[in-house]
């Protein structure tokens, strides 16, 4: 069992809000534990005083050591604490741990931590109904694997090599997931701050309008139509995910109804830049604008890539400030200005906007499965270390 093999297995500190200060001894959270990693978090950095250190009897936390946080997400996942140049203690939901260097490497069980067998007996060991744990003693309880020292340093060193190569080839294709968005995020604010022979500054107002009234949607007519709220759109993309029925959700508060003529923009959180174009007709959340293109003004698929455009962004954020939820109102929305060209070239622009979005999509598909794939070897080679496949 896990706390068998310790020579340290220990709560850390309780330490209230008041008990901080802005500098001295540094407290570790469980924020700063990752799934085998030491998340350095320094701007975050939280400290105690030496006086509040000895009132406390806080228990002093050393380079070498391993935290485990039992707190998710996931709950378990353990650390080796690194060098920070600090004196360090931790907080009560992370547990010390110090091995006997003659039974077990910290390095061997920090790499089991991340097992699918490991966190799966974690995760039925975890009590709670708002916030969920796994009590020190339950931590203790765990079972893990304790081969010979040879054999732990063995299986530490392939899996350090080939974790290094896993996490080079998964940076890399971040970054070039990055670059692919990156490159249309350049294209599509260089379309947006030309002025070019013949366009015309006009304000949102004069382009498109809301032509929608809200309706019941329980009413018989309305019940098969499709639903459209902020969290059927994903982020940029103006992708529909997980639609379902006005009938199917239960809805019972008004929603504005909208055909394939019109774009959808959500107000709540401008800054998430949920925008779509449905090719359906249907109902959408009071928290969205249907927004209805005017003939021989702005075409629809122009408008679409207006509203995803940063110069747009930025003036709907400013103007969403509020207490609670941010949120554009419509007055807001519709004093923006925007130059445009004619509307034959408003297609043109559109449709070169389109096709490099769809290449970028296809870019980030392929770097998205890549970076999965990378995960699941990860995850493949940890099983079979651990279950002496290795």
């Amino acid at each position: 069992m896990l706390g068998e093999a310790c020579e340290v297995f220990a709560d850390g500190d309780w330490v209230e809000s008041k008990d901080q200060s802005p500098e001295g001894i540094r407290l570790i959270q469980t924020g700063n534990v990752g799934e085998g990693v030491f998340k350095d978090r320094a701007e975050k950095a939280r400290y105690i005083s030496e006086a509040t250190f000895k009132r406390l009897r806080c228990t002093e936390i050393f380079e070498g050591d391993c935290l485990i946080s039992r707190l998710p997400d996931p709950a378990g996942r353990s650390c080796i604490l690194p060098d920070t140049g600090e004196r360090m203690i931790t907080a009560v939901d992370c547990t010390i741990i110090r091995f006997n260097p003659k039974h077990l490497i910290p390095e061997f069980f920090n790499y089991y931590t991340q097992s699918r067998d490991y966190l799966k007996n974690i995760d039925s060991e975890t009590t709670g109904t708002t916030r969920k744990r796994i009590s020190r003693s339950k931590l203790g309880e765990v079972q893990i694997p304790v081969p010979p020292l040879p054999e732990q340093q063995r299986i530490v060193g392939i899996l350090d090599e080939a974790f290094e190569g896993i996490a080079t080839a998964k940076a890399n294709a971040e970054k070039n997931l990055q670059n692919a968005r990156a490159i249309f995020e350049s294209h599509l604010q260089s379309v947006f701050s030309q002025r070019g022979e013949g366009w015309v500054e006009k304000k949102l107002s004069e382009v498109c309008a809301i032509t929608s009234t809200l309706v019941d949607p329980r009413k018989k007519e309305f019940l098969d139509l499709i639903h459209v709220g902020a969290g059927n759109i994903e982020s940029q993309t103006g992708v529909f995910v997980e639609l379902k029925t006005a009938r199917e959700e239960r809805l019972i508060s008004g929603k504005f109804l909208f055909d394939e003529s019109m774009v959808l923009y959500s107000k709540i959180r401008p800054y998430l830049m949920k925008v779509a174009r449905p090719d359906f007709d249907g109902l959408c959340s009071a928290d969205m604008y249907p927004l209805a293109p005017l003939p021989n003004e702005i075409t629809r698929d122009y408008l679409f890539h207006l509203l995803l455009s940063k110069r747009f962004t930025d003036f709907a954020i400013q103007g969403s400030a509020r207490a609670g939820m941010p949120k554009v109102n419509r007055e807001h929305l519709f004093e923006y200005k925007v130059w445009l060209p004619a509307v034959k070239k408003q297609k043109e622009l559109a449709a070169n906007l389109d096709d490099l979005h769809e290449e970028t999509q296809r870019l980030a598909t392929i770097y998205e499965r890549k970076i999965a794939a990378l995960e699941a070897l990860k995850k493949s080679l940890l099983h079979h270390a651990f279950t002496g496949q290795l």
